[in-house]
C-alpha cells in the first residue's frame, strides 16, 4: 500500500460479466486498503450445496440471478449480508475502500438506503462484457443513474495507470460530500 485516505470511502460496483470490475478492485488494492465483497457471496455458498460448482455459463448465471431473487425475497440475505459487511469495514481501523458488488438496480438503491447513502455507486463498463447473458442481474445493469461510470477500453497494461486517476478524481469530488469517516 502506497496511499492512506482521508476518509474512508465505499463503493457500489457494478457491470456486466467480464467488464472489469475485479481488475478495478485489485488495481486499487495495490495502492489501497480495500474490503471487497459482493452480494452473490452468501447465495454461492448456498448454490455450492445445491450443486452448482462454480462455472458460469449462462445458465449457471441465471441460475444464481434466480437464487438470489429468491432470497431476497424471502429473507434480504443479499443486503443484509452487505450491510453486515459495511459495518465491519467502518469498524475496521485496516481498511481504506469498500466495494460491493451489487447487480440489481433495485439492490442497489436498497443497499444505499441501508447505510443512508453513505456511498458513491460506479458502473464499469468495456472490458471483454457481452451484451446479453440471458439473466436480468446481468441484462439490466445500465437501468441505473450511476454516480460515476469507468469506460474500461484501455489495454490491459494502460488500465491501472488510467483506472487510479480516475479514482482519485472520485476521491476529488466526494471529499467534501458527507461520505463514511
Amino acid at each position: 500500500m502506497d496511499s492512506k485516505l482521508v476518509k474512508k470511502i465505499a463503493i457500489v460496483i457494478n457491470g456486466k460479466g467480464g467488464s472489469g470490475k475485479d481488475t478495478v478492485c485489485d488495481i486499487l488494492g495495490k495502492h489501497y486498503n480495500v474490503h471487497n465483497i459482493s452480494t452473490i457471496t452468501p447465495i454461492k455458498e448456498v448454490a455450492y450445496w445445491g450443486g452448482w460448482r462454480g462455472s458460469k455459463s449462462e445458465k449457471d448465471r441465471k441460475f444464481l440471478s434466480d437464487l438470489k431473487k429468491l432470497f431476497t425475497e424471502y429473507n434480504d440475505l443479499p443486503n443484509n449480508y452487505a450491510v453486515e459487511e459495511y459495518k465491519k469495514f467502518m469498524r475496521s481501523p485496516h481498511f481504506d475502500v469498500f466495494f460491493v458488488h451489487i447487480r440489481e438496480p433495485e439492490n442497489i438503491e436498497k443497499f444505499k438506503n441501508s447505510i443512508n447513502g453513505e456511498c458513491v455507486t460506479l458502473l464499469v463498463k468495456g472490458g471483454k462484457s457481452q451484451e446479453t447473458y440471458g439473466n436480468s442481474s446481468d441484462d439490466d445493469v445500465d437501468n441505473y443513474q450511476y454516480d460515476y461510470i469507468y469506460n474500461n477500453t484501455k489495454p490491459l497494461e494502460e488500465v491501472e495507470k488510467d483506472f487510479l486517476k480516475f479514482f482519485k478524481k472520485i476521491i476529488t469530488e466526494t471529499e467534501n460530500q458527507y461520505l463514511p469517516h
